[in-house]
């Protein structure tokens, strides 16, 4: 085998998805309109394949393989954020190929532009050094830009990639700044090394706290976290639906991975200043979240609001992991992480697949009020959006319930119960807001009135993603284990 064979090897996914994108992009313009759904079918073959390659590389759970000197690691741990991408992107466009046509985008690229966002996100789990780690993050960034702007006539979405973009222009820089200073302590972007050289120097050194703080402001831009979080909910608004689940569910999920991995691989001597750090985030980001929630009439700004919070809830689980005592350290912290994302995908891609499916005289339905009635009209898809909204608030026996349970688990098990009580009281607030769609659909009449009853327009595309999330929210909400152990072997593998 050649000198890099085998790193091309352990890297097949990112290679397939990367030329499958750029396939997708150069054969848009000689493909016509009737046929753009081929650009999606070969999307979701790409990833179908993908799928496989990385199933086959799970017999070995406990090989951590490194590639291209260092640069980026294949184990366990980054393999289960990659099947979790593959099936968001998959879903995302099966999602997509009616939306786009009730919307009139007939833009092919789309689909190149979610494999592009995706590859980044591939990057980025499997980072093993800092600079790496930023390379797939801007490829992630610089494609959900240009989705956020996709629908041209809606000057909303083209204020809302203009916002993003600025924004996570500021954020970008603040990230690379704090990546040069490490490399200024350690010599080196590595994580391995950084992690080598704190050990080594101690942790009073002033340098790398600034650069561990400016860091973790640059990743909490990514992750919706208060106080970087200003972006979210009119960038939710703005994107297209199915741009706006992808980003809201895909893009956390992967922010949340390479996270994980900067901050226990490379910055873990440093988790008595860290989780110090993030539990005041956590608490803040829970009360902002849920508080302005409560106050949204549009839906899309309330799970914008929504997302903001359970961000909150996820760093309570990375705050367990930084607290960790005892034989198991840090791992149900990290478990109870992961379990979360995994679920939160799930309900959140639900919620938004019957967000695109509601109409109002043609165009999209957005308020909460449009929902007014819908169990009389619609009372299969009112049900289905009853289950979402209470695995959102963590009812069991829904998966929500599950991913909650296993964070505040974390919590109790690291010392930090009056954290997850704080949380707790806030999962109650929550289900306010989430109760308030509930109550619209099922205890107010259809307007006779109106000049355009909202209407749900089907498709079994849609049925196809509303299925999977329903089976996910219902299976894990009754039998998690699966899901657990997958997680568990992960963490154990990563750490």
């Amino acid at each position: 085998m050649s000198l890099y064979g085998a790193d091309l090897l352990a890297l097949l996914p990112e290679l397939i998805i990367v030329v499958t994108a750029c396939l997708v992009i150069v054969l848009d313009p000689i493909t016509s309109f009737a046929r753009r759904d081929l650009l999606a079918w070969l999307s979701i073959g790409a990833l179908a394949l993908c799928l496989a390659i990385t199933g086959w590389q799970l017999n070995e759970l406990n090989v951590r393989v490194t590639a291209f000197s260092d640069l980026v690691v294949v184990d366990a741990y980054s393999r289960f954020w990659k099947i979790l991408l593959y099936g968001v992107a998959g879903l995302t466009i099966f999602l997509s190929l009616p939306y786009m046509k009730a919307e009139r985008i007939h833009l092919g690229e789309y689909y190149g532009f979610i494999l592009l966002a995706l590859s980044g996100m591939m990057v980025m789990v499997s980072g093993a050094d800092l600079l790496t780690i930023y390379l797939g993050t801007e490829l992630m960034s610089l494609s959900l830009y240009v989705m956020t702007g996709l629908n041209r006539s809606k000057p909303r979405s083209l204020e809302a990639a203009a916002k993003y973009f600025v924004l996570g222009a500021f954020s970008s820089g603040i990230l690379l700044y704090g990546i040069s200073l490490l490399y200024g302590y350690a010599g080196s972007t590595k994580l391995a090394l950084i992690a080598s050289a704190i050990g080594a120097r101690g942790t009073d050194d002033p340098l790398v706290l600034i650069a561990t703080v400016l860091i973790a402001v640059g990743f909490s831009f990514k992750l919706a976290a208060v106080p970087f979080h200003m972006w979210t909910p009119d960038v939710y608004q703005g994107a297209p639906t199915s741009v706006t689940a992808f980003m809201a569910v895909a893009s956390k999920a992967a922010s949340f991975a390479a996270f994980m991995r900067v901050f226990v691989e490379g910055l873990g001597g440093l988790k008595a200043d860290w989780s110090l750090l993030f539990i005041l985030i956590s608490v803040v980001t829970l009360v902002l979240g849920n508080v302005v929630a409560i106050v949204q009439t549009n839906i899309k700004r309330m799970l914008a609001y929504s997302s903001i919070a359970h961000a909150g809830y996820v760093l309570i689980g990375f705050v367990a992991a930084g607290r960790g005592v005892g034989a198991s350290g840090g791992t149900p912290g990290l478990a109870s992480m992961m379990i979360y994302l995994a679920i939160y995908s799930f309900m959140t891609l639900g919620a938004f697949a019957l967000i695109a499916m509601l109409r109002k005289g043609g165009v999209e339905g957005e308020e909460i009020e449009d929902f007014t009635g819908l169990a009389k009209r619609q009372p299969l898809a009112a049900f289905i959006m009853l289950l979402f909204m209470a695995s959102l608030a963590g009812i069991p026996p829904t998966a929500g319930f599950i991913g909650k349970l296993y964070v505040f688990m974390a919590a109790v098990e690291a010392g930090l119960a009056w954290l997850a009580a704080i949380a707790l009281v806030f999962a109650v607030v929550s289900a306010y807001y989430y109760m308030r769609v509930v109550m619209v659909m099922y205890m107010r009449d259809p307007n006779p009135s109106a000049v355009a009853e909202p209407r749900l327009v089907t498709s079994p595309a849609l049925s196809f993603v509303l299925a999977c999330a329903v089976v996910g929210v219902i299976f894990f909400g009754f039998y998690p284990n699966p899901l657990v152990s997958f997680a568990l072997q992960s963490v154990l593998t990563f750490k």
